[in-house]
C-alpha cells in the first residue's frame, strides 16, 4: 500500500509574519502562543491570567502598561476557586480598569473538573474553543488538570502535545498557571515544578519571583528578547473591590491609549454581522480617515475583510475549513 508524503510548500511560499503581528500582548505574550504564567505559590500568579485574559477581552493594556495588539474573546478556567471567588476576582480587575463586565467578551468554564489527559475532556475543549474562537485560553492551575507523573517526560509530552494541537488548530494562545519547585535555577523557567520539557516547550513565559517587599516578572520567549524584570505589587482597594497586580513607578491613574487597529479588531470580533464604515465610525468616534487607514492596515494584514455588507474579521485557515464542512 502507498504512503502519502507529508504536505510541503517550498519555503519561499511561506507566509511571512510581520513584526507588529508578532504579539497577543505585546512584550508579555506571542500571538497564539504556548506558555506558562509560573512562579512559587502565593504570588498572584492567578491574577496575572486574569490580567491578560481581561486584558485581551477588553483592549486595555495588560497591567496597565503593555498593550493588546489582537484584542478579542478569552477563556478561563480556575480549577481551585469557587466560581463566586472566580467572579469576585473578575470584578475587582474590571473595577480598577473602569470597565463594563457585561459588555466583555470573557468566559469562564464552569465543568467542575477538567482533566487534559482524557479524551472525553480533550474534545470538549476542542469543541469550546470551536464555539468561542478565542484569542486566549487561560488554564490554572496545570498541577490540577491532570493525574500524570508531572516529573516523567513521557507522561507529560502527551498532554503538551495536546496543549500544542489546540493551539494550532484554533490559533489561541494557550496560558497555563504552574507552580515552581523549590530549587533555584539561574533561569526562572528552569525552576518550573516537573519535567524540563515543559520550560523547552513554552513560546512564552511570565514567571513571578519575589524580592524584598515587592514581586518581579521575568518574561522570556522563545523568538523574541527578553525585556528587563518588571517590578510589580498586589494592591488591594476598599474591601478588596478593585485588587490588581501594579506595575511599581506608574502612575495608576495612567491611561495608556489603546490603538485604534486593536478597537476596531474588538468590535469586529465581537460582531455577528458586517459593519459598514459608518457604523464603526460612530462606536469608534473617530474622524473617517484615520478610520480609513486604519483599516487599510489590518487588510493588509490579513485581519480584516472588505464586503458588499461591510467589514468583517477575516478568518483564519482553520476556521474556512470547519465552516465549508458545516
Amino acid at each position: 500500500m502507498a504512503v502519502a508524503p507529508l504536505p510541503t510548500v517550498r519555503a519561499c511560499e511561506l507566509q511571512a509574519q510581520p513584526p507588529e503581528a508578532r504579539w497577543l500582548i505585546r512584550q508579555v505574550w506571542v500571538a497564539e502562543g504556548v506558555g506558562v504564567v509560573g512562579g512559587q505559590p502565593k504570588l498572584g500568579k492567578s491574577w496575572a491570567g486574569l490580567d491578560m485574559a481581561i486584558s485581551v477581552a477588553s483592549g486595555t493594556p495588560c497591567l496597565g502598561r503593555f498593550l493588546v495588539e489582537r484584542p478579542g474573546p478569552a477563556v478561563v478556567y480556575l480549577a481551585e476557586d469557587g466560581l463566586g471567588a472566580v467572579r469576585s476576582r473578575i470584578d475587582a480587575i474590571c473595577t480598577h480598569r473602569r470597565l463594563d463586565l457585561h459588555r466583555l467578551p470573557l468566559h469562564v468554564i464552569t465543568a467542575p473538573v477538567l482533566r487534559l489527559d482524557l479524551a472525553e475532556h480533550q474534545a470538549a475543549l476542542h469543541a469550546t474553543m470551536e464555539h468561542l474562537r478565542p484569542r486566549l485560553l487561560v488554564l490554572d492551575p496545570l498541577v490540577r488538570l491532570h493525574r500524570l507523573d508531572e516529573n516523567a517526560a513521557s507522561d507529560m509530552s502527551g498532554l503538551l502535545g495536546f496543549l500544542r494541537e489546540l493551539q494550532r488548530e484554533w490559533a489561541v494562545a494557550i496560558a497555563l498557571v504552574h507552580h515552581a519547585s523549590k530549587r533555584s535555577r539561574a533561569r526562572p523557567g528552569q525552576a518550573l515544578r516537573g519535567s524540563s520539557d515543559l520550560h523547552a516547550f513554552v513560546d512564552s513565559l511570565a514567571y513571578l519571583a519575589r524580592r524584598d517587599d515587592e514581586l518581579l516578572l521575568h518574561l522570556e520567549h522563545r523568538s523574541a528578547p527578553a525585556p528587563e524584570p518588571v517590578p510589580l505589587r498586589l494592591v488591594h482597594g476598599p474591601g478588596g473591590r478593585s485588587t490588581h497586580l501594579q506595575v511599581i513607578g506608574d502612575d495608576e491613574q495612567q491611561e495608556l491609549p489603546v490603538p485604534l487597529e486593536a478597537r476596531v479588531m474588538q468590535i469586529l470580533d465581537t460582531a455577528d454581522q458586517p459593519l459598514m464604515r459608518k457604523e464603526l465610525r460612530e462606536r469608534l468616534r473617530v474622524n473617517n480617515h484615520r478610520l480609513g487607514q486604519a483599516l487599510e492596515r489590518l487588510e493588509q494584514q490579513g485581519e480584516t475583510q472588505r464586503t458588499d455588507q461591510g467589514w468583517l474579521r477575516r478568518m483564519t485557515p482553520q476556521e474556512a475549513t470547519h465552516a465549508a464542512a458545516r
